[in-house]
């Protein structure tokens, strides 16, 4: 089992004793509201005390192999479809029923429902598998906690209004037809690479989903459910009520027409060439599975792709499928009252760089034995093999980081950049080898530019908008299109190693600033969202010599001041993904995102403005006497509004950059290491 990393307790945010207590709130501000010199110092001071703590408390959470991870949570989705895959592979345990049981019971809300996040509304699809889940761990559906669930799924609209994986999981034992479901024929492994619907078309999670799941939607597997599931239809004599079509001449109703042609080939698909199809996709799967057994890092492809091997004929002791299971028991965490959580995906090289960066800027020595062991561990895990990315990437050699402890073929651009500036703040003892790991990074990040001067996060030019259209993509992004948030970090290291010049530089740059928002800020693909955007952003347009008083930054810093928080902080609700009205820049003040703000700040020349003194006061005020900060709220994100995370490192270290950035100054190398990279 994984032990849970960071000595969080999931409570809402408290306040621990202060060093900022005789800070005056109240003190005179000095022209143009510019706090006194008497009133920075005593935010200086206090802000270096926190700085000192939380850094302490960082390198407490360090494992002895040299990395940093912290829990990955999302949502009892994950949880709900651990036991159901279970229940479907035979191969239940009533002590770890029980486990995850406790935990999906603790996280419903008293309306009955389970969200996405926390604070936020109960979410149909969500409810249903939690519900389902409670029910396969015992409980009884006249129980009050699970009535009271079953009356608000009906008034939603019952399973059929639920998405279309939830559906796949109920068609697994019945609750569902598989002939009222979208068809996903195992035939796509043949589409050529260039074609638009080419399983190389979707982004990497979702390919990597999508496979197996042609496999288990030809076999449509059922076996027998323990019970029924009328309680959950809206009208049970009618449970699927037939949807409407949208018009023939739209793209929408084009793939829905496709979808019907499908149906139609199931029924009359040649028994051999479909044959073919599958044992291809098995292979497809086979090959992609990683050294520690899982497949991507990520829970969501690991659990169908185990259904899809098992239903070709691989039995539960072979070593694939054994390796695949051993994976996953491996995403879960023992919480102290035995509950039992599973992760979505877990983060170690992620969390190693940004702790790594956080310590640097927080004043630890750059050639301090953590940070060289840190170093030292990063630089193990770069990735010296293609992946899919070089499907269209084909002559590029490889050098990129993955997230995770074990994802050779799906390396990340985002990892990449920031692992490159966390090794260029340590003084390692072999700096030839440094220079060496971090050339072939930068000119595998360089190589990965899609044709817009941007970048996603694993794929070039992954951009084609037919794979949203079809019906079975009603869940999250299915594209990876390049970001704001990513194409900043690129950027930032790119500037960080001397190559603010070069045309691909200036490019991403030009590219970032004509996405800035009319409001002034930058959207956050891969945290929440406006607040992280612009934190990523900014500093990576002045680490690239845009002057402080340029337009963009100017209207950024306004935006930022605009949406600060009356305690001083900064927040996001996840909400800002659907209403970007109402909830860009708006929430409760988190660790995180304040710090995001911060940052942005602090690299737009503003350290001695009144926001950034109350930004700190508010990260000083909210400190726990340990060190660290409480975050219940999510600010990471997989899909924008879809899938959301609460990465529990983030709470410490970005606060411990933010602070050691207002303490000591600037962040980074400032461009010393461009020697490092040749042309």
């Amino acid at each position: 089992m994984t032990a849970t990393t960071d000595g969080s307790t999931g409570a809402l945010p408290s306040r621990g004793s202060s060093a900022t207590d005789a800070a005056d709130e109240t003190a005179p501000a000095g022209p143009a509201g510019r706090p006194t010199p008497a009133v920075l110092t005593v935010t200086a001071d206090a802000a270096r005390e926190a700085t000192t703590r939380a850094t302490d408390y960082l390198l407490s959470l360090q494992d002895p192999a040299g990395w940093w991870k912290g829990d990955l949570e999302t949502n009892v989705t994950m949880d709900a479809e651990d036991l159901m895959l279970r229940q479907f592979l035979g191969i239940q345990d009533p002590e770890l029923t029980e486990a995850t049981a406790r935990h999906v019971r603790g996280e419903q809300h008293p309306d009955g429902t389970w969200p996405t996040f926390y604070g936020g509304p109960g979410e149909l699809s969500t409810t249903i598998e939690a519900y389902v889940a409670l029910r396969l761990a015992g409980d009884a559906p006249d129980a009050p906690h699970m009535a009271t669930a079953a009356a608000w799924i009906r008034e939603q609209g019952g399973i059929a209004a639920s998405r279309v994986f939830t559906r796949i999981w109920l068609a697994l034992f019945g609750w569902w037809k598989w002939d009222d479901l979208p068809e996903l024929p195992p035939e796509l492994i043949y589409f050529p690479k260039w074609f638009p619907l080419s399983i190389y078309a979707f982004g990497c999670w979702a390919r990597q989903t999508i496979v197996p799941l042609t496999v288990v939607s030809a076999k449509r597997p059922v076996r027998p459910a323990p019970f029924a599931l009328d309680e959950l239809h809206a009208d049970p004599r009618n449970p699927n009520p037939p949807r409407p079509m949208a018009p023939a001449a739209s793209w929408d109703g084009l793939f829905q027409r496709l979808d019907r042609a499908l149906h139609l080939y199931q029924k009359v698909a040649l028994r051999r060439p479909r044959a073919a199809a599958m044992r291809s996709a098995g292979r497809w799967i086979v090959e992609r599975q990683e050294n520690d057994g899982c497949w991507g890092g990520i829970q969501p492809p690991a659990v169908y792709s185990v259904i899809a091997l098992h239903l070709l004929g691989y039995d539960l002791d072979h070593p694939v499928l054994r390796a695949g299971l051993d994976s996953l028991e491996r995403f879960a965490v023992r919480r102290a009252d035995g509950a039992r959580m599973i992760e979505a995906c877990q983060s170690p090289v992620w969390d190693t760089c940004l702790a790594t960066i956080a310590l640097a800027d927080a004043g630890v020595p750059a050639d301090h034995p953590q940070l060289v062991q840190a170093a030292e561990w990063m630089l193990g895990e770069q990735i010296d093999r293609p992946g899919d990315w070089s499907v269209r990437r084909p002559q590029l050699p490889s050098g990129g980081w993955a997230f995770e402890f074990h994802n050779d073929n799906y390396p990340d651009i985002d990892d990449t950049a920031e692992v490159v500036l966390a090794l260029l703040r340590v003084r390692h003892p072999d700096p030839q080898r440094v220079a060496a790991a971090v050339d072939r990074a930068v000119r595998w990040n360089l190589g990965m530019q899609s044709k817009n001067g941007a970048w996603g996060a694993f794929d070039a030019d992954n951009t084609s908008p037919f794979p949203n259209r079809l019906p079975f993509c009603d869940f999250g992004e299915v594209i990876d299109p390049p970001s704001a948030d990513v194409t900043a970090h690129v950027v930032e290291m790119l500037a960080e190693v001397g190559r603010v010049h070069d045309p691909r530089t200036r490019r991403g740059l030009a590219w970032l600033l004509a996405e800035q928002e009319p409001s002034g800020a930058w959207f956050g693909r891969w945290g929440t969202n406006y607040v992280y955007g612009t934190g990523s952003v900014l500093p990576a347009l002045t680490a690239a010599g845009i002057p402080t008083s340029h337009p963009a930054v100017r209207r950024a810093v306004g935006w930022l001041e605009r949406v600060q928080n009356d305690d001083g902080g900064w927040g996001e609700d996840q909400r800002s993904y659907q209403d970007k009205e109402r909830w860009a820049g708006r929430g409760a003040s988190t660790a995180s995102q304040t710090a995001w703000a911060l940052m942005a700040l602090l690299a737009a020349g503003e350290r001695d403005g009144e926001a950034v003194r109350r930004g700190v006061r508010w990260l000083v005020e909210n400190q726990l006497p340990d060190g660290s900060w409480d975050e219940p709220y999510f600010t990471g994100t997989g899909f924008p509004w879809d899938f959301s995370i609460n990465y529990h490192l983030y709470r410490q270290v970005f606060p411990v950059t933010a602070l050691g950035r207002y303490v000591h100054g600037g962040p980074g190398t400032g461009g010393t290491a461009g020697a490092l990279v040749g042309d």
